[in-house]
């Protein structure tokens, strides 16, 4: 069994943000891969909503990005599953906006969604699937520019998309789904061609 996991945070409040482009591609996939009857549940330890397509679990962590190693942890360990069999979608600020990239292992890139899972699963061997949300700039003096600072960073992870980036928003959640899907059925190593 794969577990799809989608980075994000719970409740209305942060509906639509950047940070939360891993519940919007896994809400689509059990659009996709289910039928009328898949819906979306609490699991057994309550850290999560899940929702089954045969041997697909869609997961959407109920403790918010920075925890979501424990969620992770639980249901791995409930279905017995190594990390190789443990999938993640997050935003990534460093990627332009729509630019997808496939990894197989390796660190959090101060993602803490992804520092989270590694801490908890004690391993990097998960893949990420990594969907960019656009770096985040402020203008300082005389058109010099710099990295926003922490603060700012996370005041762009949790803004929404704006006006201007719909379409391309709608066009990532909908590439970020094909790359999930067409690994399930062709093998991560194809996939990691077409996106990478």
């Amino acid at each position: 069994m794969k577990l799809i996991v989608g980075l994000g945070n719970p409740g209305r409040s942060y509906e639509g943000t950047r940070h939360n482009i891993g519940f919007m591609v896994v809400d689509r996939l059990a659009r996709e891969l289910g039928t009328e009857t898949l819906q979306w549940k609490q699991d057994a330890h309550g850290k999560a909503l899940t929702a089954r397509a045969g041997e697909v679990m869609l997961v959407k962590p109920q403790l918010f990005v920075n925890n979501s190693g424990i969620a992770v942890r639980a249901l791995a360990d409930m279905y017995k599953l190594p990390p190789e069999d443990i999938w993640v979608i997050h935003d990534d600020i460093d990627l332009p906006l729509g630019k997808i990239r496939i990894r197989v292992q390796g660190g959090s890139a101060g993602h803490n969604g992804v520092t989270s899972i590694l801490a908890h699963v004690k391993s990097d061997r998960f893949v990420r699937f990594r969907l960019g949300i656009g770096r985040g700039k402020e203008d300082v003096t005389q058109g010099t520019r710099r990295n926003l600072h922490h603060r700012s960073v996370i005041a762009f992870v949790l803004s929404r998309f704006r006006q201007g980036e719909a379409g391309t928003m709608r066009h990532l959640i909908e590439r970020g789904t094909d790359a999930v899907r067409g690994a399930l059925m062709e093998g991560l190593d194809r996939a990691m061609q077409q996106y990478n």
